[in-house]
């Protein structure tokens, strides 16, 4: 089976990643296989440049093509947080029961109607003599008023599907797949799979 190096250190991503390339043939592999420790800031102030950075430089260090996204929670009534700080919204340590405490607490009373949100994601793919390239997806939904599920990570518990009937944690994975901002994204990359692919087995 070919590997493929998705540029994140979070088990639940490298879950979701699994899912999503399995079809395909492809073994994932993430920084937390790795011997080395590798940490980039993510400097970004979108999505894009936080995907682009990790992927090009986790390309740079490994010399080979990498995947790396950059997602989050975009709440409507909070101005768009926590966007590019959805993993630390509640501080550096990556709490995620933490995060959802805190979007709960800043939303408490507001109406259901006032509660719209989304998920985005940006994939970026970038390696040596590849121009680095990106595609983004979304998921439009609603923030619960307390935790549903316990399937997936971060804030899927209070993250309402409407088109589902449910909370994102309690889809399958294969479900979440089908509609998950993630999902959409690669449902992009996969019109440039081809071409990736060859530059990929190549690689092997």
């Amino acid at each position: 089976m070919k590997k493929l190096m998705i540029a994140t250190n979070n088990k639940g991503k490298a879950k979701d990643f699994e899912t999503l390339f399995s079809p395909y043939g492809f073994e994932v592999q993430t920084l937390n296989d790795l011997d080395q420790d590798i940490d980039v800031e993510e400097t970004g102030v979108t999505f894009e440049e936080n995907a682009v950075l990790k992927a090009e430089e986790v390309s740079k260090l490994l010399g080979i093509i990498v995947i790396a996204d950059d997602s989050g929670l975009e709440i409507d009534k909070l101005k768009g947080a926590p966007g590019v700080y959805s993993a630390r919204y509640a501080g550096e340590q990556k709490n995620d029961e933490a995060n959802i405490d805190k979007v709960l607490s800043e939303l408490q009373g507001v109406p259901q109607q006032e509660r719209t949100a989304r998920f985005r994601c940006v994939l970026a793919v970038a390696g040596p003599g590849v121009e680095t390239v990106t595609f983004s997806g979304s998921c439009e939904g609603l923030i619960l008023e307390e935790r549903r599920g316990t399937n997936g990570f971060g804030y899927d518990p209070i993250f309402y599907v409407p088109e589902k009937g449910r909370a994102m944690a309690e889809l399958s994975p294969e479900e979440k797949g089908e509609i998950s901002h993630r999902g959409a994204a690669l449902r992009q990359l996969k019109e440039q799979l081809p071409r990736l692919l060859d530059s990929l087995g190549e690689q092997q």
